[in-house]
C-alpha cells in the first residue's frame, strides 16, 4: 500500500489530496506539488498526524499562510499539512487567543474591534499566526514577542506543550519556535485596553505607508532579505543598482528594493537565482552579506 492510500486508511474523516499544487498556497504564485497534502480541521487531528508521521517515519512539511515562503520547483516528499483551518480567534480578559492558522491581519483586526492595543504594527504583515511565532514578525518597531503571552505546540513526535512566555525567547526574526523546530497550534497575546480611535489611527497609518511603499499588486514572498547589522538591504540593493534587475518572471521590485515580485510567468527557480544574484552583487559593491529572511523549503525540479 502505498503511503498516500496508507494515510487515507488511517485517517478517513481528514482532508487529503494526492499530488497538490503548492503554487495555490504560496504569495509567490510558485512551487511544486506536495506528495501528500492534509489540512486538519482540529488539534486532535493536527496531533495525530505528526505523531503518525513521526511513528512511521515520514516527512512532515508544515505551511502556514505561505507569505514568505518560496517552495522550491521540485515540491516537497512526504507529508504537507497546512494549518489554515485553525483559525479561531477569541477573546479573554485584555487577552486575544488565536489558532495558527489565524492571519495575523485579521488578529489585529479583532484586536481594534475590542478596543485592545498592542497589535497595531502587525495590522499589514500577511503572514499566519503559526509563522509569525515561528519567525519572530515584525514590521514599524513592533514585533510578535512584544506581546505573546504563551503558545501551545507540538513536537515533532506529537508531544503537546504550553510554553510560557519565559519559554519562548525570541530575537531579531528568530525564535524558541523555530530553534526547536515546534509546530504552533495556539497563541496568546497579552495586549492593554484603551480607547479604539488612537488605535484605529495608528493602524490607518500603517496602512497608508505599507501601501505607498511595498509592491502589493504584484505577487511576492514580502521581505526577502534581513536587516544586516548597521545597514538597510533594500537600501544595499537599490545602491546596487538592481532595481529592476529580472530573471525569469521575477524581478526586484521597482518600488521597493527590499522585495522580489512576480510579474509573470516566474518560478521559484527565477526566485532563487535573482537571490543569489543580488547576494554576490551586494558582496562585490558592500562587503556585506544578506542573508535571506524569506524561508526556503523543497526540492529542485
Amino acid at each position: 500500500m502505498s503511503i498516500a492510500n496508507q494515510i487515507i486508511k488511517q485517517f478517513p474523516d481528514l482532508l487529503i489530496k494526492k499530488d497538490e499544487p503548492l503554487s495555490k498556497y504560496t504569495y509567490t504564485k510558485t512551487g511544486g506539488q506536495a506528495d501528500i497534502f492534509i489540512m486538519p480541521r482540529t488539534v486532535s487531528e493536527a496531533q495525530a498526524v505528526v505523531a503518525f508521521a513521526a511513528s512511521e517515519a515520514i516527512a512532515l512539511t508544515i505551511l502556514g499562510n505561505g507569505s514568505n515562503l518560496i517552495v522550491k520547483d521540485g515540491g516537497i516528499r512526504g507529508i504537507v499539512m497546512h494549518l489554515d483551518l485553525l483559525h479561531t480567534i477569541r477573546r479573554e480578559d485584555t487577552c486575544i487567543i488565536a489558532g495558527s492558522g489565524a492571519k495575523l491581519i485579521e488578529v489585529s483586526r479583532f484586536a481594534l474591534s475590542e478596543s485592545l492595543s498592542g497589535l497595531e504594527f502587525a495590522c499589514g504583515i500577511p503572514g499566519s499566526i503559526g509563522g509569525a511565532l515561528y519567525m519572530n514578525a515584525g514590521a514599524y518597531g513592533g514585533e510578535i514577542s512584544d506581546v505573546l503571552n504563551s503558545a501551545t505546540v507540538l513536537t515533532r513526535t506529537g508531544e503537546l506543550l504550553h510554553l510560557e512566555r519565559d519559554q519562548l525567547a525570541a530575537k531579531y526574526r528568530h525564535s524558541t519556535i523555530s530553534e526547536k523546530d515546534l509546530i504552533v497550534l495556539e497563541a496568546e497575546f497579552a495586549l492593554t485596553l484603551t480607547e479604539r480611535q488612537p488605535i484605529e489611527t495608528k493602524m490607518a497609518e500603517l496602512t497608508e505607508a505599507r501601501e505607498s511603499k511595498q509592491p502589493l499588486e504584484y505577487p511576492s514572498c514580502g521581505s526577502v532579505f534581513k536587516r544586516p547589522p548597521g545597514h538597510f538591504a533594500g537600501k544595499l540593493i537599490q545602491d546596487s543598482g538592481l532595481q529592476g534587475k529580472q530573471i525569469g518572471g521575477v524581478q526586484v521590485s521597482l518600488k521597493h528594493a527590499g522585495f522580489m515580485v512576480n510579474v509573470g510567468g516566474g518560478t521559484a527557480t527565477d526566485y532563487l537565482h535573482l537571490i543569489e544574484y543580488v547576494q554576490q552583487t551586494v558582496k562585490e559593491k558592500f562587503d556585506v552579506e544578506l542573508e535571506t529572511e524569506v524561508k526556503i523549503i523543497g526540492e529542485d525540479a
